[in-house]
């Protein structure tokens, strides 16, 4: 059985509460306090296979007017930015093994437990 990690942000209610639902099930996740310890464009990459998504589908767009700066145009854009600015990345995520499922709403991380 592989190691549950998450992707968490401590101040993100949906984050806590995907937390909760993973500890309430027995299991001692990874946390990874991404915005403190950025993903590599490697692990994005990585992290987008496992959702089985484009970076630009767990991309939080509202957060570009707070940075002050302009979306990328391309997926590899994209990819860099938010390993620039890791508040671009949403939250929380879930990851057992190779699937990873966005806590939104958490309860749907329950498909990869």
């Amino acid at each position: 059985m592989s190691q549950i990690e998450i992707l968490h942000n401590a101040r993100c209610s949906k984050s806590r509460k995907t937390l909760e639902i993973l500890t309430d099930r027995g299991s001692d996740p990874e946390i990874i306090e991404y915005l403190q310890e950025p993903l590599s464009a490697d692990d994005i990459r990585l992290l987008a296979s496992k959702l089985g998504l484009r970076p630009s589908q767990f991309l939080r767009k509202g957060e570009y007017a707070e940075l002050g700066i302009v979306a990328a145009e391309t997926e590899d854009g994209i990819v860099r930015q938010m390993e620039q600015y890791p508040i671009l990345i949403e939250r929380p995520i879930v990851i057992n093994g190779d699937k990873a499922r966005i806590g939104r709403p958490p309860e749907s991380v329950l498909e990869i437990l």
